[in-house]
């Protein structure tokens, strides 16, 4: 058995209430981690953790909630940047010589909010705490649509592009404090959401990995903890593609 080096770390899990955040913060409990369950919903069973209304969206929320951390715990130790919406929509449609439809305004800047300003927020009030302590690990998801871009999805696939940039970014920046900073490229995850899609197109989605299946949420959660673990000690600026071989398969 690899030891992780993770037991009792403190640990923000961003999206926690559903899918691979509630998995990731299910999964560094598991490895005896005190775990910080974020989300914007009212409330979520913890286990040994505990639970914070936040809207990674709102600077003020979010130092609010990483003082209570700190106060409590004594610090962070790694922040798992997991929290992401979608608004999908095409940025222009066009049939018969007129526009029937465009990307809104609205739904481009909610997804930035979350997905991108989130994950800076996030990282820029908990990075001072990270030094403090004498390091830490900073973990961003981002997407295989980041990578290739995806139809429909301008907004989204501009945001996980932006986590990437700025994973690597902080990197540079933050190698000096010993802050670890990666990224996490998940593919098709199962996730109860992406569940009750269709049939026809699960099995598209599963068509296009090579492994030939979908992946679970705790396939990510697994990534995360192995990225935060002392077996990952020399691993920074990286993304780590936890895909099935979807993006070979494009």
């Amino acid at each position: 058995m690899i030891e992780t080096g993770l037991q009792g770390k403190v640990v923000i899990v961003t999206g926690a209430a559903a899918g691979i955040g509630r998995a990731t913060a299910e999964r560094f409990t598991q490895e005896g981690c005190r775990v910080a369950w974020w989300d914007v919903t009212e409330t979520v069973p913890t286990g040994e953790g505990f639970f914070q209304k936040v809207n990674v969206a709102d600077a003020g929320s979010v130092e609010d909630a990483v003082k209570t951390v700190v106060e409590k715990w004594g610090g962070v130790h790694v922040l798992v940047n997991n929290a992401g919406i979608l608004r999908d929509a095409q940025l222009i449609k066009y049939k018969d010589g007129a526009v029937t439809g465009l990307m809104s305004e609205e739904n481009f800047d909610a997804v930035v909010g979350v997905n991108l300003k989130g994950v800076f927020l996030c990282t820029r009030a908990v990075a001072p705490h990270m030094i403090a302590g004498g390091g830490g690990v900073v973990l961003n998801a981002s997407s295989v649509v980041g990578l290739y871009g995806n139809f429909g999805q301008t907004n989204y696939v501009a945001t996980k592009s932006g986590v990437i940039g700025m994973t690597k970014t902080w990197a540079r920046e933050l190698g000096k404090y010993q802050i670890r900073v990666n990224a996490v490229a998940p593919g098709f995850i199962a996730t109860e959401m992406v569940k009750q899609m269709p049939e026809k197109i699960l099995q598209g989605m599963v068509g296009r990995t090579p492994i030939g299946r979908m992946g679970r949420p705790e396939d990510i959660a697994n990534a995360y903890v192995w990225l935060a673990s002392e077996a990952a000690s020399f691993v920074t600026g990286t993304v780590l593609s936890v895909d099935g071989g979807v993006v070979v398969g494009t």
